[in-house]
């Protein structure tokens, strides 16, 4: 059986979990997410979510670790939210944002301008003397990875200088330059 799967998840104070069919539904403080279940039977009984699976079968086995690792996020983020933070390494990188446009210099001809979605609140922090941090905060564990993720693959950090967008606190694998 999923060691993960057949662990139960207890619902926190302010949080609002339905099962109508195959939707789950997780309401919060900060928002509001759904997920669609198939195989796995959920059941919700006194502030407790289980998972249990009909069969054997490798598919359900799968289904069954998968779908409580991602009703559980939603209930973390509906409750707590998720932040991932980039830092832009390199010489006249910079990063504005205004409302939800976000404006990176990342040594192209151009700026790249980026609409990100409602959910998705994004703040620029920009010190003296520091590289730029760009953070994003969403209760939506999924949407937060995607849109860094993407902002990262505009200029993803180099191995010799280490130049680029990289998440902060990430090791990047440096590499020796050419020996004369």
């Amino acid at each position: 059986m999923s060691r993960i799967g057949k662990s139960p998840i207890t619902i926190p104070e302010g949080v609002n979990v339905d099962l109508n069919g195959d939707i789950v539904t997780v309401k919060g403080k900060l928002g509001e997410l759904k997920q669609e279940v198939s195989d796995i039977d959920v059941k919700i009984e006194d502030g407790v979510i289980t998972f249990e699976r009909s069969s054997e079968k490798s598919d359900q086995k799968a289904k069954h670790g998968l779908y409580r690792a991602l009703i559980n996020n939603m209930i973390e983020g509906v409750s707590n939210g998720y932040t991932k933070s980039l830092e832009l390494v390199g010489v006249g990188y910079r990063a504005t944002n205004q409302g939800q446009k976000l404006d990176l210099a990342v040594g192209f001809s151009h700026n790249i301008v980026i609409d990100l979605a409602p959910e998705v609140k994004v703040e620029t922090i920009s010190e003296k003397g520091k590289n730029p941090i760009v953070k994003l905060t969403s209760h939506d564990k999924q949407l937060v990875g995607q849109v860094a993720a993407k902002i990262r693959s505009f200029r993803a950090p180099e191995p010799y200088k280490g130049k680029g967008i990289k998440y902060v606190g990430e090791q990047l694998r440096r590499k020796a330059g050419k020996s004369a």
